[in-house]
C-alpha cells in the first residue's frame, strides 16, 4: 500500500461517521521548521515561518502514548507525518512526551501544549480517550486529531456523559482487513506454523488478531489445507521484555514459522527469537521491513500489514490549513478500503513494495484479494466479543491467553 498524501476523505468510504465522534467498528496522513528533541516531558520548540498561502496561525503540536517517537510505529509515523508536513508548509511544530503513561501526565502535555501557544494537537492512540474527554471541553478554540480513539474508548471515560467533541476529529481503522490479508498471505505463501503476538487485548489489536486468524483459515480453505496452525497470545506490554522473547523462543523453537507482531514495539522480542531460528516476522501499522531487517537480518520481514496513519495526519492538518476543518469536526471515521483496484486509495492494506511475493501469493493475487474483499465476496468479522478460535473452521488456534509475567 502506497498512500497518497493528497487523498480526500469522503463518503464513499467505509465510514462510521456521526456528532460527538459517532460509532465505531469495535461494536460490528520558503522556510523549514526546525525541531529539537528533548526525550520524556515538553520537547524544544520548534522555528518556522508561516507561508503567505498558508494558515499563519496554525501550530501543531504531537503527543505522545505509551511509546516515543523512536518506537519505528504508531508513535513514530504519526510523528514523522506531522513534522514533513508542517516544514512543507513552513508551520510551527513540536511534540510533547509525558513523563508516565497515565491520563495526567497526558493531560498535563495538553495543558502545556496550549500555553506554549499550539492550537492544532494530535493524539496517536486509544489512551487519549479520557484526555480528550477531559481536555477538549477546556479549550474549545483548540482542533483535536485523534488516531485509534473510538466511540467505546470515549464512552468508558469518566464524564464521557459531558463530552461532545464539537472540536475533535477522531479516526479508527479497519484493522481486521490488512490482519486477514497478512494471515492469508502467510498461508499461500506456504507457511502453516503460525504466530500472533498481540502487546494487550485492546479492540485495534484484537481487530488484527482475529482476522489473522480469518485470513489463514479462508486460505487454509481454499489450499484443502487441515494443519495450519496458529499460536496466539497477547504479551500485556507494548513493547518486547524478557518474558515475551522467552515464550517467542519457545513457539519458534517448537516449529513456529512466522509471527504477526502486533503492539507497538513488542517486534523486538519477536525478532530476537526468530533471528536465532530462522524465523519470519510479519509487521504492522505501517512497513516494518527496513528496521526489522536492518536489525536482525535481510529477508526476516515477509510482509507487513499497514494502516495510512500518515495520510490521516495528512488530510486533517492539511483541512484545518486550508479552512475546511469544519467538514470534519464532531466525527469519527472508520476507514478501511476505498477502492478494488487502486492499492493508493486504500487506508488498510499490505506494503506491496516490501512483500516477499511468492509464487504462492503474487502482487497480482494480492489485488484479488483486495477486489473481493472491498466487493464483498470475502468477508471478515470485526466482533471483538469473541474469541479468537471461534474464527477457525479448518485451522488451530492454540490460544495462550495474557502473558502474565509481562
Amino acid at each position: 500500500m502506497k498512500k497518497a498524501i493528497a487523498m480526500v476523505l469522503t463518503a464513499s468510504m467505509a465510514v462510521a461517521s456521526l456528532a460527538g465522534c459517532g460509532s465505531s467498528s469495535s461494536k460490528t496522513s520558503t522556510t523549514s521548521s526546525v525541531v529539537t528533541e528533548t526525550g520524556s516531558g515538553a520537547a524544544a520548540a520548534t522555528s518556522g515561518t508561516a507561508a503567505a498561502s498558508g494558515n499563519s496561525d496554525m501550530k501543531v503540536a504531537m503527543i505522545t502514548d505509551y511509546g516515543d517517537i523512536t518506537d519505528q510505529s504508531f508513535n513514530q509515523t504519526t510523528y514523522e507525518a506531522c513534522k514533513a508536513f508542517c516544514k512543507d508548509n513552513s508551520l510551527e511544530f513540536t511534540y510533547y512526551k509525558p513523563d508516565g503513561n497515565n491520563d495526567s501526565d497526558r493531560e498535563a502535555m495538553v495543558d502545556k501544549a496550549v500555553s506554549d501557544g499550539y492550537n492544532v494537537i494530535v493524539m496517536p492512540g486509544y489512551a487519549f480517550a479520557q484526555c480528550l474527554v477531559d481536555e477538549s471541553p477546556m479549550y474549545p478554540d483548540v482542533k483535536f486529531i485523534a488516531l485509534d480513539v473510538s466511540q467505546d474508548d470515549i464512552d468508558g471515560a469518566e464524564n464521557a456523559d459531558s463530552y461532545t467533541g464539537d472540536n475533535v476529529y477522531c479516526a479508527i481503522y479497519q484493522e481486521q482487513i490488512p490482519g486477514y490479508m497478512a494471515g492469508y498471505a502467510a498461508v499461500k505463501m506456504g507457511y502453516k506454523k503460525l504466530g500472533f503476538l498481540g502487546g494487550m487485548a485492546v479492540p485495534a489489536v484484537q481487530r488484527y488478531g482475529y482476522g489473522f486468524v480469518q485470513g489463514a483459515d479462508e486460505a487454509a480453505k481454499e489450499l484443502n489445507e487441515t494443519d495450519v496452525e496458529v499460536k496466539y497470545v497477547y504479551g500485556n506490554a507494548f513493547q518486547g521484555n524478557a518474558s515475551i522473547t522467552a515464550t517467542m523462543d519457545t513457539w519458534y523453537s517448537t516449529g513456529t514459522q512466522v509471527v504477526f507482531a502486533c503492539g507497538g514495539g513488542i517486534w523486538t522480542s519477536a525478532a530476537e527469537a526468530a533471528a536465532k531460528y530462522s524465523g519470519k516476522i510479519i509487521g504492522v501499522d505501517v512497513d516494518q521491513k527496513g528496521i526489522i531487517d536492518g536489525q536482525y537480518g535481510d529477508g526476516m520481514t515477509i510482509t507487513s500489514a499497514m494502516k495510512g496513519l500518515a495520510a490521516t495526519v495528512n488530510t486533517l492538518l492539511a483541512a484545518v490549513r486550508d479552512g475546511k476543518w469544519d467538514q470534519y469536526k464532531g466525527q469519527i471515521q472508520n476507514l478501511g478500503l476505498v477502492s478494488g483496484t487502486d492499492m493508493d486509495q486504500n487506508y488498510v492494506g499490505l506494503a506491496e513494495d516490501s512483500t516477499v511475493w511468492t509464487d504462492g501469493f503474487t502482487d497480482d493475487n494480492y489485488k484479488t484479494l483486495v477486489g473481493q474483499l472491498f466487493d464483498g465476496t470475502l468477508k471478515v468479522s470485526d466482533d471483538t466479543t469473541k474469541s479468537a478460535s471461534d474464527f477457525a473452521t479448518v485451522i488451530t488456534v492454540d490460544d495462550q491467553g495474557t502473558l502474565s509475567g509481562s
